[in-house]
């Protein structure tokens, strides 16, 4: 039997604000257990939530940027559960009433076909806690820093139909998050990771199977291996004769198997009910103007413009859209050289800059060499001052910290030979030394060339200019 894979994702955003979403506490990262929980955050009776107004407006542009109807209404809801790290025994949240319903994203395929991706909601809700188990030998300790954290939690329909479809989908709205700036995506934090809805059906069928949705997948590597084993699973267990238990289940990627957490809840197992303590979320038309003037320019849209803009490729405006910052330091190389050297700008940022940045695990917010200092570099290779191999030993200095390109150039004398008198007597020289080499050059041996080049480059250590090497060469030998 053919089986057809249905998958839909709950994408988690931390928000990008300073403090929490009903308190004043500090959002940063890596403080130590239970230093930066209030009252609030620990559930103290008589303590009361305010709404975080910046959560509010990182909601809302998140939602103008899908194209989703933003409510001018909303409400929040308790969420019933007990959990060692929910010190309330509930979690504030939003269920019939979202801040965010509808709106889509197109993810590209691995063909280069797309596919529109539809958006359920995305609401605004809380953190739980986090328990430790490693440290405490048979006990468990709890950790309530990111109790009352602000998330987006993002609701996709179940359109996408296999896991290279998920991870391109959650890559895509990783890309949006960070454009935006209402997420870092930092995935190793805790800042953006998934759980996934998957069940499988006979081919042709209309109606879902039975689902499992696996819990807390923080990278794209193990939503695919998860995604993945999860299909296989259902799939063997349904032709055993077996049946699917709509359950939780977590992914160990050191076996990389699924395990059965609980079983699947449904949402009134969780009593919502509108939380008494805050009043319902109104949005009016003033506070979604202001929000709709911070929109930056999304991806989808600026790969578009460097397509037509520069001439690059599909690909290659992909990659530099890949961040809001590689779109924005690219802009700049280019700025500074024209855009008739937009290519060359493009291969230097994608190749010898990402080379650099993931070698050393850095971000392009990181790097030591500034648009401005790279443009510099790629000046010298346009006006010929130097050839394209002795630029990338200059870029080295330069990431070494040694000084621009051009007091590199200087202070190590690579300039260019570009004198064709002095690069003529070297080539004489060359085809001299190599009486054997002409003779099979001129018998048809064209490849050869390379040979004589070779030779030419390391007599001047490489400052000969290789186009006027290639034209006294094929001069002198033909």
């Amino acid at each position: 039997m053919e089986w057809e894979v249905v998958i839909g994702l709950e994408i988690h955003a931390q928000l990008a604000t300073k403090s929490k979403i009903f308190s004043g506490a500090s959002t940063a990262y890596g403080a130590l257990p239970n230093t930066q929980a209030c009252l609030v955050d620990l559930g103290y009776p008589g303590v009361l939530p305010v709404l975080n107004r910046e959560a509010v407006r990182m909601a809302a542009k998140f939602g103008l940027a899908i194209g989703a109807e933003v409510a001018r209404r909303s409400v929040f809801a308790r969420k019933n559960y007990f959990y060692p790290d929910l010190p309330k025994g509930y979690q504030i949240s939003q269920y019939e009433l979202p801040v965010v319903a509808g709106g889509s994203i197109e993810i590209e395929l691995e063909d280069g076909a797309t596919k529109v991706i539809g958006i359920t909601r995305a609401h605004l809700e809380e953190d739980a806690g986090k328990s430790l188990h490693e440290d405490f030998h048979g006990m468990t300790g709890i950790d309530l820093n990111r109790a009352g954290t602000p998330l987006l939690e993002i609701v996709s329909e179940p359109d996408m139909r296999s896991a290279k479809e998920a991870v391109a989908y959650m890559k895509k709205i990783h890309t949006l998050v960070r454009y935006l700036e209402i997420c870092d995506g930092n995935m190793q934090e805790g800042s953006f990771r998934c759980d996934a809805n998957v069940s499988v059906r006979p081919k042709g069928q209309k109606e879902f199977g039975t689902r499992t949705e696996l819990k807390n997948l923080n990278s794209f590597r193990f939503v695919e291996r998860a995604i993945n084993y999860e299909i296989e699973r259902q799939i063997e267990l349904i032709e055993a004769g077996g049946k699917v238990v709509q359950e939780t289940r977590l992914y160990d990627p050191e076996k990389n198997e699924t395990r059965s957490l609980r079983a699947k809840e449904e949402a009134n197992d969780y009593r919502y009910f509108p939380d008494p303590d805050l009043l319902p979320l109104e949005i009016d038309d003033s506070f979604l103007e202001e929000v709709k003037k911070t929109l930056p320019e999304l991806p989808d849209a600026k790969k578009h413009r460097f397509m037509e803009s520069y001439g690059l490729s599909a690909y290659d405006a992909s990659v530099l859209t890949g961040s809001r910052a590689m779109g924005d330091y690219y802009e700049s190389v280019v700025r500074t050289l024209g855009d008739e050297h937009a290519k060359l700008a493009a291969n230097w940022v994608m190749g010898e800059l990402s080379g650099a940045l993931n070698k050393d695990g850095k971000e392009i917010t990181e790097t030591p060499i500034s648009a401005a200092q790279l443009a510099g570099l790629l000046a010298r290779i346009i006006d010929n001052t130097i050839s394209g191999k002795i630029a990338k030993d200059v870029f080295e200095a330069m990431w070494a910290g040694e000084g621009d390109a051009d007091a590199i150039i200087e202070k190590k004398g690579l300039k260019q030979i570009t004198d064709t008198g002095a690069i003529e007597k070297i080539v004489d020289e060359v085809i001299a030394e190599n009486p054997g080499q002409v003779e099979q050059y001129r018998a048809g041996k064209e490849a050869l060339l390379g040979y004589f080049v070779g030779q030419v480059m390391k007599k001047t250590q490489g400052k000969a200019n290789p186009g006027q090497v290639n034209q006294l060469l094929k001069q002198k030998l033909g």
